[in-house]
Protein backbone atom coordinates (compact mmCIF):
# COMPACT_ATOMS: atom_id res chain seq x y z
CA UNK A 1 0.00 0.00 0.00
CA UNK A 2 1.26 3.47 -0.90
CA UNK A 3 1.33 5.59 2.24
CA UNK A 4 2.20 8.87 0.52
CA UNK A 5 2.38 10.17 -3.02
CA UNK A 6 5.38 8.99 -5.00
CA UNK A 7 6.73 12.55 -5.19
CA UNK A 8 6.31 12.80 -1.41
CA UNK A 9 3.70 15.54 -1.67
CA UNK A 10 1.41 15.34 1.35
CA UNK A 11 -1.64 17.59 1.67
CA UNK A 12 -3.98 17.83 4.61
CA UNK A 13 -7.57 18.36 3.61
CA UNK A 14 -8.65 21.83 4.68
CA UNK A 15 -12.08 22.92 5.78
CA UNK A 16 -14.19 23.68 2.75
CA UNK A 17 -13.70 22.21 -0.71
CA UNK A 18 -11.25 23.81 -3.10
CA UNK A 19 -8.74 22.76 -5.72
CA UNK A 20 -5.61 24.27 -7.18
CA UNK A 21 -3.36 23.21 -10.04
CA UNK A 22 -0.55 22.09 -7.75
CA UNK A 23 1.95 19.29 -8.33
CA UNK A 24 -0.23 17.11 -6.09
CA UNK A 25 -3.29 17.83 -8.25
CA UNK A 26 -1.35 16.95 -11.40
CA UNK A 27 0.03 13.80 -9.81
CA UNK A 28 -3.38 12.62 -8.61
CA UNK A 29 -4.90 13.06 -12.05
CA UNK A 30 -1.96 11.35 -13.77
CA UNK A 31 -2.44 8.37 -11.46
CA UNK A 32 -6.19 8.33 -12.08
CA UNK A 33 -5.59 8.45 -15.84
CA UNK A 34 -2.92 5.74 -15.67
CA UNK A 35 -5.24 3.44 -13.72
CA UNK A 36 -8.02 4.08 -16.25
CA UNK A 37 -5.75 3.02 -19.11
CA UNK A 38 -4.51 0.06 -17.05
CA UNK A 39 -8.16 -0.99 -16.82
CA UNK A 40 -8.33 -1.05 -20.64
CA UNK A 41 -5.08 -3.03 -20.78
CA UNK A 42 -6.29 -5.63 -18.28
CA UNK A 43 -9.58 -6.05 -20.14
CA UNK A 44 -7.64 -6.72 -23.34
CA UNK A 45 -4.76 -8.83 -22.00
CA UNK A 46 -6.85 -10.98 -19.65
CA UNK A 47 -9.75 -11.17 -22.10
CA UNK A 48 -12.42 -9.91 -19.75
CA UNK A 49 -16.04 -9.66 -20.90
CA UNK A 50 -17.44 -6.14 -20.77
CA UNK A 51 -21.16 -5.62 -20.41
CA UNK A 52 -21.71 -1.98 -21.31
CA UNK A 53 -19.26 0.74 -22.27
CA UNK A 54 -15.61 -0.25 -21.79
CA UNK A 55 -14.80 3.36 -20.85
CA UNK A 56 -17.16 3.08 -17.89
CA UNK A 57 -15.50 -0.17 -16.82
CA UNK A 58 -12.07 1.50 -17.00
CA UNK A 59 -13.33 4.42 -14.89
CA UNK A 60 -14.53 1.96 -12.26
CA UNK A 61 -11.16 0.16 -12.26
CA UNK A 62 -9.42 3.49 -11.68
CA UNK A 63 -11.59 4.37 -8.69
CA UNK A 64 -11.15 0.94 -7.11
CA UNK A 65 -7.37 1.10 -7.49
CA UNK A 66 -7.26 4.54 -5.87
CA UNK A 67 -9.27 3.13 -2.97
CA UNK A 68 -7.24 -0.09 -2.67
CA UNK A 69 -3.64 1.00 -3.22
CA UNK A 70 -3.38 4.01 -0.90
CA UNK A 71 -3.92 4.71 2.77
CA UNK A 72 -7.01 6.70 3.72
CA UNK A 73 -5.50 10.19 3.65
CA UNK A 74 -3.71 9.75 0.33
CA UNK A 75 -6.66 7.95 -1.30
CA UNK A 76 -9.02 10.70 -0.19
CA UNK A 77 -6.80 13.45 -1.54
CA UNK A 78 -6.36 11.64 -4.86
CA UNK A 79 -10.11 11.08 -5.11
CA UNK A 80 -10.79 14.76 -4.42
CA UNK A 81 -8.24 15.92 -7.00
CA UNK A 82 -9.37 13.41 -9.63
CA UNK A 83 -12.97 14.53 -9.06
CA UNK A 84 -11.91 18.17 -9.48
CA UNK A 85 -10.15 17.10 -12.67
CA UNK A 86 -13.49 16.03 -14.14
CA UNK A 87 -15.07 19.29 -12.98
CA UNK A 88 -12.20 21.22 -14.55
CA UNK A 89 -12.68 19.40 -17.84
CA UNK A 90 -16.39 20.19 -17.79
CA UNK A 91 -15.66 23.85 -16.98
CA UNK A 92 -13.02 24.09 -19.72
CA UNK A 93 -15.64 23.15 -22.32
CA UNK A 94 -17.68 26.21 -21.39
CA UNK A 95 -20.80 26.40 -23.52
CA UNK A 96 -19.50 23.78 -25.93
CA UNK A 97 -22.18 21.21 -26.68
CA UNK A 98 -21.62 17.85 -25.00
CA UNK A 99 -20.38 15.18 -27.41
CA UNK A 100 -23.14 12.69 -26.73
CA UNK A 101 -21.75 10.40 -29.43
CA UNK A 102 -18.44 9.97 -27.58
CA UNK A 103 -17.54 6.63 -25.99
CA UNK A 104 -16.62 8.44 -22.76
CA UNK A 105 -19.38 9.49 -20.43
CA UNK A 106 -20.01 13.21 -19.83
CA UNK A 107 -17.46 14.72 -17.44
CA UNK A 108 -20.06 15.58 -14.81
CA UNK A 109 -21.44 12.05 -14.85
CA UNK A 110 -17.89 10.65 -14.43
CA UNK A 111 -17.42 13.08 -11.54
CA UNK A 112 -20.52 11.87 -9.71
CA UNK A 113 -19.68 8.21 -10.34
CA UNK A 114 -16.19 8.68 -8.90
CA UNK A 115 -17.59 10.37 -5.80
CA UNK A 116 -20.31 7.75 -5.38
CA UNK A 117 -18.03 4.72 -5.66
CA UNK A 118 -15.35 6.20 -3.43
CA UNK A 119 -17.91 7.09 -0.78
CA UNK A 120 -19.60 3.71 -1.20
CA UNK A 121 -16.39 1.91 -0.28
CA UNK A 122 -16.82 3.26 3.28
CA UNK A 123 -20.28 4.72 3.42
CA UNK A 124 -20.13 5.56 7.13
CA UNK A 125 -16.63 7.02 7.09
CA UNK A 126 -16.91 8.95 3.83
CA UNK A 127 -20.45 10.31 3.74
CA UNK A 128 -18.99 13.73 4.55
CA UNK A 129 -16.89 13.53 1.36
CA UNK A 130 -20.00 12.87 -0.69
CA UNK A 131 -21.74 15.81 0.99
CA UNK A 132 -18.80 18.19 0.46
CA UNK A 133 -18.58 17.25 -3.22
CA UNK A 134 -22.31 17.76 -3.73
CA UNK A 135 -23.48 14.20 -4.37
CA UNK A 136 -27.30 14.22 -4.10
CA UNK A 137 -28.78 12.12 -1.32
CA UNK A 138 -30.79 10.10 -3.83
CA UNK A 139 -27.56 8.88 -5.44
CA UNK A 140 -25.73 8.45 -2.12
CA UNK A 141 -28.36 5.93 -1.03
CA UNK A 142 -27.24 3.57 -3.83
CA UNK A 143 -23.47 4.07 -3.50
CA UNK A 144 -22.72 1.24 -1.08
CA UNK A 145 -24.46 -1.23 -3.40
CA UNK A 146 -22.74 0.27 -6.45
CA UNK A 147 -19.34 -0.11 -4.83
CA UNK A 148 -20.10 -3.71 -3.79
CA UNK A 149 -21.07 -4.59 -7.36
CA UNK A 150 -17.91 -2.93 -8.72
CA UNK A 151 -15.73 -4.72 -6.16
CA UNK A 152 -17.38 -8.06 -6.94
CA UNK A 153 -16.60 -7.50 -10.64
CA UNK A 154 -13.03 -6.15 -10.55
CA UNK A 155 -11.93 -7.55 -7.18
CA UNK A 156 -11.42 -11.19 -8.29
CA UNK A 157 -9.50 -9.97 -11.34
CA UNK A 158 -7.13 -7.86 -9.23
CA UNK A 159 -6.76 -10.72 -6.74
CA UNK A 160 -5.78 -13.15 -9.49
CA UNK A 161 -3.25 -10.70 -10.93
CA UNK A 162 -1.78 -10.23 -7.45
CA UNK A 163 -1.23 -13.95 -6.84
CA UNK A 164 2.09 -14.12 -8.72
CA UNK A 165 3.33 -10.65 -7.78
CA UNK A 166 5.84 -9.17 -7.48
CA UNK A 167 6.82 -9.46 -11.13
CA UNK A 168 8.21 -7.32 -13.91
CA UNK A 169 5.43 -7.60 -16.46
CA UNK A 170 5.08 -3.81 -16.73
CA UNK A 171 7.92 -1.92 -18.37
CA UNK A 172 8.34 1.86 -18.26
CA UNK A 173 9.75 3.63 -21.32
CA UNK A 174 10.60 7.32 -20.97
CA UNK A 175 12.69 9.82 -19.09
CA UNK A 176 12.71 10.78 -15.43
CA UNK A 177 13.06 14.57 -15.58
CA UNK A 178 9.50 15.91 -15.67
CA UNK A 179 6.84 15.41 -13.02
CA UNK A 180 4.86 13.24 -15.43
CA UNK A 181 7.86 11.01 -16.07
CA UNK A 182 8.65 10.73 -12.37
CA UNK A 183 5.07 9.88 -11.41
CA UNK A 184 4.53 7.30 -14.15
CA UNK A 185 7.95 5.63 -13.83
CA UNK A 186 7.61 5.34 -10.05
CA UNK A 187 4.07 4.00 -10.29
CA UNK A 188 5.08 1.37 -12.85
CA UNK A 189 7.65 0.15 -10.35
CA UNK A 190 5.03 0.06 -7.61
CA UNK A 191 2.49 -1.74 -9.79
CA UNK A 192 5.05 -4.44 -10.55
CA UNK A 193 4.98 -5.17 -6.81
CA UNK A 194 1.18 -5.42 -6.86
CA UNK A 195 0.30 -7.27 -10.06
CA UNK A 196 1.69 -9.84 -12.48
CA UNK A 197 0.01 -9.61 -15.88
CA UNK A 198 -0.09 -12.69 -18.13
CA UNK A 199 1.95 -10.83 -20.77
CA UNK A 200 4.21 -7.80 -20.99
CA UNK A 201 2.72 -4.31 -20.94
CA UNK A 202 4.73 -1.27 -22.01
CA UNK A 203 3.91 2.06 -20.36
CA UNK A 204 5.55 5.03 -22.00
CA UNK A 205 5.57 8.81 -21.63
CA UNK A 206 6.08 10.68 -24.89
CA UNK A 207 4.99 13.75 -26.82
CA UNK A 208 1.78 13.15 -28.76
CA UNK A 209 0.91 16.63 -29.99
CA UNK A 210 -2.15 16.70 -27.71
CA UNK A 211 -3.06 16.16 -24.04
CA UNK A 212 -4.12 12.54 -24.14
CA UNK A 213 -3.52 9.05 -22.82
CA UNK A 214 -4.51 5.79 -24.46
CA UNK A 215 -4.03 2.04 -24.58
CA UNK A 216 -2.96 0.50 -27.89
CA UNK A 217 -4.12 -3.15 -28.05
CA UNK A 218 -1.99 -3.86 -31.12
CA UNK A 219 1.32 -3.08 -29.42
CA UNK A 220 0.01 -3.60 -25.88
CA UNK A 221 1.24 -0.22 -24.78
CA UNK A 222 -0.17 2.52 -22.59
CA UNK A 223 0.92 5.95 -23.78
CA UNK A 224 0.68 8.93 -21.43
CA UNK A 225 1.22 12.06 -23.47
CA UNK A 226 3.67 14.56 -22.00
CA UNK A 227 1.28 17.38 -22.96
CA UNK A 228 -1.16 16.22 -20.29
CA UNK A 229 0.77 17.88 -17.47
CA UNK A 230 0.52 21.39 -18.92
CA UNK A 231 -3.13 20.84 -19.77
CA UNK A 232 -3.90 19.79 -16.18
CA UNK A 233 -2.10 22.86 -14.85
CA UNK A 234 -4.26 25.07 -17.08
CA UNK A 235 -7.64 23.59 -16.12
CA UNK A 236 -10.06 26.16 -14.67
CA UNK A 237 -10.50 25.16 -11.02
CA UNK A 238 -12.58 26.82 -8.32
CA UNK A 239 -10.67 28.36 -5.40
Amino acid sequence: MRLIFVTFVSIMLSSGVSAKNTDAFVEANLLSILYHELGHAIIDIVGLPVFGQEEDAADVASILLINDLFDEQAATQIAYDAAFGFLGEASAKGNEEEAWWDVHGPDLQRFYTLVCLFAGADIDGRDDIAEELGLPQDRLETCEEEYALAADSWGPVFDELAENAPARTLKYVGGTKTLTEQVISAEVGALNEDFALPSKLIIRVEACGEPNAFYDPQSREIVVCSEFEGWLRALPLED
